[in-house]
């Protein structure tokens, strides 16, 4: 076994060695052939089948991002009468509502944005008197935000409408394929979140090495 072993190493390195024009052949040449050989080795079905999942992988993000234009859109134009919740202002509501009296960190950080962008949402809605600070009960050194009288009343009076929006923007989907919709898009942002808050100071080659994609 080992003498077959040797002789096809063997003369695997000969058929290298003969295709090299001039010079001296180096390591990382002789890599490149092999991954080349085995490329050229692999059944054109199996290749044809990679190809597809990968432009699969891409397709489906691009629907995605496609869709978060168009959601943001209506969301627009659904808040029309609504000028101080418009572009992420109601979101920050919406979990304020949903998750009451979270630290202004706590806030930002569910809504997956950077802290500078997250500052400036929290200040234009203090500004607009929506939401309010109060002391944490139990740490009087902690600043937890809440919504004012005011935000509760423009929440309530825009949610109708923001309703109607999220009716519209899936109105082509049947019962059964919004529950199923549902459970991938839950799935894909608990990830997505899990990436954002453990690895948020990592680069993008880093994240992609140890998610081993």
């Amino acid at each position: 076994m080992e003498n077959e072993f040797y002789h096809a190493a063997l003369g695997t390195i000969t058929d290298f060695l003969a295709e090299q024009k001039a010079g001296k052949a180096t390591m990382e040449e002789f890599r490149q052939y092999l991954n080349q050989k085995h490329f050229l080795s692999q059944s054109p079905l199996r290749l044809s089948s990679k190809r597809e999942s990968e432009l699969s992988d891409n397709d489906l993000a691009k629907q995605l991002i496609l869709l978060s234009r168009f959601s943001k859109q209506m969301l627009r134009k659904a808040l029309k009468e609504f000028p101080a919740l418009q572009n992420e202002e109601f979101t920050y509501l919406y979990r304020l509502k949903d998750e009451p009296l979270l630290s202004k960190s706590e806030l930002i950080e569910r809504n997956g944005h950077e802290k500078q962008t997250g500052t400036e949402i929290i200040r234009r809605l203090a500004r607009s008197g929506l939401i309010e600070e109060c002391t944490d009960c139990k740490d009087k050194r902690i600043r937890r935000l809440r919504l004012s009288p005011k935000g509760e009343s423009e929440f309530a009076q825009s949610f109708s409408q923001v309703s109607k929006a999220a009716r519209l923007m899936v109105a082509v989907l049947e019962t059964e394929e919004k529950q199923a919709f549902l459970k991938q898009l839950k799935k894909l942002n608990t990830f997505h979140f899990t990436l954002y808050t453990s690895m948020r100071k990592n680069d993008f080659d880093s994240i992609v090495k140890k998610i081993a994609l």
